[in-house]
């Protein structure tokens, strides 16, 4: 009688299964073809929920980071700018947190193009996201020198610079004011003025609350 030897297979574990696993979620966010890239934005750029949904589907979530157009906008820029909460609600849980401080070309911000487009609910949900920068992102500032509370100003979005001031840390001078506690609201009525500076070194002093808001640029220049 002949004896048969087997040999020894280690087993595969579900660590094992899982770092083989890893890898391909990359290799697929890099090999995504142009259209459904494309496809991807005009969906987040109009709010079709249920197509992003179905790229998610297909690609997996791992895919949405590296999708961006020409100019550097991310799946992010394009809700933000187009005010469509269901699908930023949607998206959030699913991208990595240093998303939703992704500069664009022209250097700016998710938050930038909500404030540029007047979006109060999609900037207190960019800004309040439990997971995000939170109210370090109206303090990065764009190729233009504009942070998103300027760019609010100047746009005359008084409504959305009154939200970012209640919540945004100010300095002590504010502070003493009674606002820039972080988590306070501007009272109606009430006013204060903030000093904006842009990339040349200008300086906008801006009062906001009460009736109106105004905005009087300076010519001094930052040393």
């Amino acid at each position: 009688m002949c004896a048969i030897h087997f040999g020894q297979w280690a087993p595969i574990t579900s660590l094992a299964i899982f770092d083989l696993l890893l890898p391909l979620s990359s290799i697929m966010a890099s090999t995504i073809p142009d259209d459904d890239r494309d496809e991807l934005l005009l969906s987040c750029r109009y709010g079709d929920l249920e197509d992003v949904q179905a790229f998610v589907a297909k690609y997996g979530s791992d895919a949405l980071p590296s999708v961006r157009d020409d100019n550097q906008n991310t799946i992010l820029h394009m809700v933000s700018a187009n005010g469509h909460l269901d699908a930023l609600n949607y998206l959030l849980p699913l991208v990595p947190k240093s998303l939703l401080s992704a500069q664009n070309s022209a250097g700016s911000t998710p938050l930038h193009w909500a404030a540029l487009n007047a979006h109060l609910e999609v900037a207190k949900v960019l800004v309040e996201y439990s997971d995000g920068p939170g109210i370090d992102l109206i303090d990065i500032k764009n190729l233009a020198g504009h942070s998103p509370l300027a760019e609010a100003e100047f746009s005359g979005w008084d409504e959305g610079a009154k939200y970012f001031v209640g919540v945004m840390n100010l300095d002590t001078e504010q502070a003493d004011k009674g606002v820039g506690d972080g988590d306070a609201v501007l009272d109606a009525g009430q006013q204060i003025e903030v000093e904006i500076e842009d990339a040349e070194g200008q300086i906008a002093k801006i009062k906001i609350g009460g009736n109106e808001s105004e905005t009087n640029a300076s010519s001094s220049t930052a040393a």
